[in-house]
């Protein structure tokens, strides 16, 4: 059994230069989980150091997850039939973000749609190979 069958945070990593193919909501939310506890991990160092390590580590960690975190998006709204350029609404304060989130919570397509088969579908084959 594959030991890493729930963690998505590899996955991603793994494709991090892939923005082609889709996204399950699983993998989008277990890094925004591993993304955002990283983020508090950060500022609670920051906080009681009192000094610019945490900056220094947040600003290295932002680095590291930027093309990731691009990618994966990219992947996901390709899960719900959207191009990747939807992640422009992110400039657009407050309507922007609200909007990504429904796309992103949205249940992908069911079956094949232009920008590839369901991750379900080919996850259910690679597991029961």
């Amino acid at each position: 059994m594959d030991d890493n069958k729930y963690c998505y945070v590899d996955k991603v990593f793994e494709k991090a230069l892939d923005f082609k193919g889709r996204a399950r909501r699983k993998e989008y939310w277990c890094f925004a989980l591993f993304t955002f506890v990283i983020y508090i991990s950060l500022t609670i160092i920051s906080v009681n150091f009192m000094n610019d390590t945490g900056a220094i580590l947040s600003l290295i960690f932002n680095l590291l997850i930027l093309i990731p975190s691009i990618s994966v998006t990219t992947r996901r709204l390709h899960d719900v039939n959207m191009s990747g350029w939807w992640q422009l609404l992110y400039l657009i304060p407050l309507i922007g973000p609200l909007v990504l989130l429904f796309f992103f919570i949205k249940e992908g397509d069911k079956g094949e749609n232009r920008f590839g088969e369901n991750p379900i579908k080919e996850e259910n084959l690679e597991t029961s190979s």
